[in-house]
């Protein structure tokens, strides 16, 4: 389990400290997983209304985040190059959420001319319900994605990274609160990119961290 919690750690820090540096983005994440927590209670209510939720308002803020304002030059930093960045990401690089946001936006379309969606859902007669199987095929393709993803990486590296992806992923909202409640403050202070000096220190600890956790 410590090693598992420990891998998990490093995937965390690696996807912070190479594509959170906007403090724009910071913010956008935020209130992508405040909304994200409110989805994951409409799952035990209604799974249509939370993949409504976590596409239109968790994922749309987290993906223009990326896309709009986090900085894709050279990383003085980590002194990495953002298309090294996107060559190691272990989660979907920009390009591979490219494909994914043009299937989330397509799938309203087709059910539109399919109604019943190929006969696997039940056709929809009024405007609600057809809202509400926008929200059921929302909710398999999140769920597709996710396991589509783990089946790459097992591939491509191993299933352990593959699984320790995914449970980063799930648990995500919670670890974005606690790490990202302060950059609505800095962007008030003016503040659109973290300074170097805070990246700095935040690899420091998270050294500090690994290190005691391998003493």
């Amino acid at each position: 389990m410590s090693q598992f919690l420990q891998a998990l750690k490093v995937q965390r820090w690696d996807d912070h400290r190479y594509y959170h540096h906007s403090r724009i983005n910071q913010s956008l994440h935020l209130i992508s997983a405040v909304s994200f927590l409110v989805a994951y209670a409409f799952l035990f209510i209604q799974p249509p209304v939370a993949a409504l939720i976590a596409w239109l308002i968790s994922m749309v803020s987290r993906q223009s985040g990326h896309f709009f304002f986090e900085p894709k030059g050279y990383d003085e930093v980590n002194h990495a190059t953002h298309e090294y960045k996107e060559e190691i990401k272990v989660g979907y690089n920009l390009k591979r959420k490219v494909v994914l946001m043009a299937v989330w936006a397509g799938l309203p379309v087709v059910l539109w001319l399919q109604p019943d969606f190929f006969g696997l859902l039940e056709a929809h007669t009024q405007p609600s319900g057809y809202v509400l199987n926008v929200g059921w095929l929302w909710l398999w393709l999140g769920v597709g994605g996710l396991a589509f993803r783990v089946l790459q990486l097992a591939v491509t590296q191993s299933l352990y990274t593959g699984i320790v992806w995914a449970i980063k992923i799930i648990t995500d909202p919670f670890h974005d609160i606690l790490l990202y409640w302060k950059s609505p403050l800095y962007l008030l202070q003016g503040e659109l990119i973290a300074k170097p000096e805070h990246l700095i220190e935040e690899r420091a600890e998270h050294e500090a961290e690994l290190a005691r956790h391998q003493a």
